[in-house]
């Protein structure tokens, strides 16, 4: 063959090897652009899907999300609802104030603001400027600002300066029942007492300002606001009436001055239904300043805030004390409901009681000699009590310890209520049967006693004690009375009818004769006890008392901790819940017996 067919030969073959070539890639990328496409038009319609799911179905929220950019929102606070007392009187209201704020992008002439803010709040330059500086949508300059101040303020009319209205809470009365009513904090929930559990009913529900903005943030004046005005919280009625509770802290300050003490506490109730008319913790504090600790200048922060828990701190219902003598009134009953003891039984007291391998001595160590139970009651004598507590045996003991209430707490409608400290049963032997009989070696709180002694003078009937009476709206369109649980048959009528008889026989010439007033009838019971470590040699005195005693309308106990001197109960309880008693009973209605006084003055 020729070169030049050889050639030609040549170029023949790579003609068709191209051919081939570019035909196989042509199939290739037709399949590749198939597969490409098919994967757009995919992804295409899920898009149209979607858009359409949004366009159809979320088209409302994406509007309201829309007019949210070109809308600024100011809070409108709603009045907190107030607190009063049995007869209507305001114990806990609210003051209007003012919350400064500015906006930025709206500011003119931001060196004047600043001078004007500076000078009228009391705030360092620094503090404003960096806060009229800041770009944000607003920014708070001070809250709780007099209202005075408030609308000097807005007199100015910068742009960029926002003056709202707001409201702080304010008590009348200062610190009366402080721990009680407890207060608020800075956005207006409760902290404390009666304003934390309540706070929803409180509350309220705070409304809104709304204004339109452009792009850059800045309101646009021809739109206007839209308000939706805020609804007030509902007024809360207690039980506590303010007279009866000036009466109390009265005595607790005079007590707590003359004897030096740590503190004093009292609380005083209607025993049929639980409703408490006053309750004290001397010293209380003041709550339109809850915040300041008296002599906290070197404490640290830590320090600071231990002193102020311990200032709010609501000794009545949150601390636990060995109850001493007072405790008797329910071994008492517990005796006479179970049969073991009656009114006449007869006692004899050496001076002290020998349980198993322990000598347990009376308060009067020579003994009291041969007495019956109700002389052993007026005299308050250890050894018999202990003789009724053993009679009942630990089992029984402690079922009425149960069957009473008092392993449970009393319901009460304030925080932080504390729980019985008490043997367990399987841990009960004769000893600490014997001293629990007479009130020591366990620990109740002052509110748990007097409930439960409520319960066995009142007829049988668990009280449950309480502040809250009803809820009102200010207008009167919407009433709410609160209910409470009670329990019945904690004793028969036979046993509450005794023990009020016998409780009666101490204040009239026993330990308790010190809380008699001429012309009435008042049962009650003297304590002393030792505070622990015994070496510490320090005394809770105490006396509970109640009238009239066939029919008790009210009952009152007084615990008076580490007083200086003379630390007995029945010498310096006793009188203060008789000064309380004397003021209280004709305001109350309790009436003195004329025969009664007629046949002691013959």
């Amino acid at each position: 063959m020729s070169r030049h067919n050889l050639i030609k030969a040549e170029i023949h073959c790579i003609k068709a090897f191209v051919r081939f070539f570019m035909l196989r890639t042509k199939t290739y990328h037709k399949k590749k652009i198939v597969v490409i496409f098919l994967g757009c038009a995919v992804i295409l319609i899920s898009l149209m899907v979607r858009l359409g799911y949004l366009m159809i179905f979320q088209s409302e929220y994406y509007s309201e999300k829309a007019q949210q950019l070109h809308e600024r929102e100011r809070d409108i606070k709603a009045a907190r609802g107030r607190i009063l007392d049995a007869n209507g009187v305001v114990l806990a209201d609210n003051e209007t104030v003012c919350t400064i704020s500015v906006i930025h992008n709206q500011i003119e002439e931001p060196e004047k603001v600043i001078e004007m803010l500076v000078k009228e709040l009391g705030l360092s330059e620094e503090t404003v400027r960096k806060r009229v500086e800041k770009y944000s949508s607003i920014e708070r300059i001070k809250t709780n600002v007099e209202k005075e101040v408030g609308d000097r303020i807005r007199e100015y009319n910068y742009a960029g300066v926002k003056v709202d209205e707001d409201f702080k809470r304010y008590y009348p009365f200062g610190s009366l029942a402080s721990k009680v009513l407890g207060f608020t904090g800075s956005d207006n929930q409760g902290i404390i007492g009666l304003e934390t559990v309540y706070d929803e009913v409180l509350q309220g529900q705070n409304g809104k300002i709304l204004t339109v903005t452009d792009a850059r943030g800045v309101e646009l004046e021809e739109e206007g606001e839209t308000r939706l005005e805020a609804v007030a919280g509902k007024d809360l009625y207690l039980s506590i009436d303010v007279n009866i509770q000036k009466y109390a802290e009265q005595a607790a300050y005079q007590v707590l001055e003359q004897k030096q003490a740590d503190s004093v506490e009292i609380i005083l109730m209607n025993p049929q239904n639980g409703e408490i008319l006053a309750m004290v913790n001397a010293p209380e504090f003041d709550l339109n300043d809850p915040f300041t600790v008296e002599n906290s200048e070197n404490m640290t922060e830590e320090e600071l805030q231990d002193a102020r828990n311990q200032m709010w701190r609501n000794k009545c219902i949150n601390d636990t004390y060995e109850p001493g003598s007072t405790f008797k009134i329910i071994t008492a009953a517990a005796g006479l409901e179970a049969g073991v003891v009656t009114p006449t039984d007869s006692f004899y007291c050496p001076g002290y009681k020998i349980v198993d391998d322990r000598r347990i001595r009376c308060s009067k160590t020579v003994g009291h000699g041969a007495q019956s139970f109700v002389e052993a009651t007026r005299n308050s004598c250890n050894p018999v009590f202990i003789e009724v507590g053993l009679r009942l045996g630990v089992d029984r003991f402690y079922d009425y310890f149960e069957q009473f209430g008092l392993l449970k707490k009393t319901g009460i409608d304030l925080p932080g209520e504390a729980g019985t400290i008490m043997h367990n049963k399987e841990n009960m032997g004769n000893v600490e049967l014997a001293t629990c009989a007479f009130g020591q070696s366990f620990q109740i709180t002052p509110l748990q006693l007097i409930t439960t002694v409520s319960s066995l003078i009142n007829g049988g009937t668990r009280v449950t004690p309480h502040f809250g009476v009803k809820i009102q709206s200010e207008d009167q369109t919407y009433t709410k009375i609160l209910e409470y649980q009670e329990e019945n048959n904690i004793v028969s009528e036979d046993t509450s009818q005794i023990l009020r008889e016998i409780l009666e026989q101490v204040v009239d010439g026993g330990s308790g004769k010190n809380a008699y007033i001429e012309g009435y009838h008042i049962g009650g019971k003297t304590a002393t006890s030792e505070t622990l470590p015994r070496s510490a040699n320090q005394y809770i005195s105490s006396f509970l008392g109640f009238a009239p005693a066939d029919d008790p309308q009210i009952i009152g106990i007084c615990v008076i901790h580490n007083p200086q001197g003379t630390y007995y109960g029945g010498t310096i309880a006793a009188p203060v819940i008789k000064d309380i008693f004397s003021n209280i009973f004709p305001y109350l209605g309790i009436e003195r017996d004329e025969i009664a006084q007629e046949t002691e003055n013959e």
